[in-house]
């Protein structure tokens, strides 16, 4: 009884989901106007995305500030516009709010997040927290930016912090960074990549991908059989981020020696 309630109440939710999307694409079409939805975590963005591919839909984008975005916001827009056209209105939807400590505060993202939900705003409201040396930029809707930086301001936690607007082109740019490692998989199967990168065993790697915890290219992947290609990015929530940079080779016994590159 508790699954199936579990299960029905993700339904709604999709439900729920999804037919906020088809409220913009429609408001996009009839008002010949962009719309966008609030900021989306992975999972959201996995359902929305197999809907958009499905229904083939052609005039959005998805936006967090750069091209690695954990959270970001879906963007729709009417055939007289491009996407070219829409980034250029960026600015007008979306602002980033720069935290400078003082150099001996050099605080986790938990901290940041926390001092947000202190002023009552919705994790929707907030895209990525990037963090810093000695600070943070948090990407928000501008409409939000001004609330939200004088809140923190009076947060007694960065009372000797700076805290300003800024706009999405000063956003710093972060080099991602990796931690390279080999495995060895007898097969170029989700449910082996998975095995070997969460440490687990194949029967827990089924249980995380059926469950929903596993995303390829930020598509939530519910195939344990899945074939990999070189270059695919593999997601498990709670255990991290990889690239399946190469295969080095195949070993005697038809096992396959993987280079794996993890986000940092």
């Amino acid at each position: 009884m508790h699954k199936n309630y579990k299960e029905k109440n993700r339904s709604n939710e999709e439900g729920l989901l999804i037919s906020k999307i088809e409220d913009k694409i429609n408001y996009a079409k009839i008002k010949n106007k962009i719309t966008y939805t609030d900021f989306l975590n992975i999972i959201e963005k996995s359902k929305v995305e197999k809907f958009l591919k499905l229904n083939e839909f052609k005039n959005y984008f998805f936006f967090g500030g750069n091209e690695n975005s954990e959270r970001g916001i879906y963007l729709f827009y009417p055939d007289k516009l491009d996407e070219k056209m829409v980034r250029n209105n960026l600015n007008k939807i979306l602002s980033i709010i720069e935290i400078e400590n003082s150099k001996e505060e050099n605080y986790e993202h938990r901290v940041y997040l926390s001092g947000l939900m202190k002023l009552g705003i919705k994790r929707e409201k907030i895209g990525d927290i990037i963090v810093k040396n000695n600070g943070a930029d948090i990407v928000v809707f501008k409409e939000n930016s001004e609330y939200i930086e004088n809140g923190l301001k009076l947060l007694t936690r960065f009372r000797k912090s700076k805290i300003q607007i800024k706009e999405l082109k000063d956003l710093e740019k972060k080099e991602i960074e990796y931690e390279e490692m080999s495995i060895i998989v007898p097969s170029i199967r989700l449910d082996c990549f998975v095995s070997e990168l969460a440490r687990c065993s194949r029967k827990k790697a089924e249980e995380y991908i059926e469950l929903g915890k596993v995303f390829v290219n930020s598509i939530q992947e519910l195939k344990t059989s899945k074939k990999l290609n070189v270059g695919e990015i593999i997601t498990i929530r709670g255990s991290g981020k990889y690239i399946f940079y190469k295969i080095i080779k195949e070993t005697s016994k038809n096992k396959f020696v993987i280079e794996i590159r993890k986000y940092k």
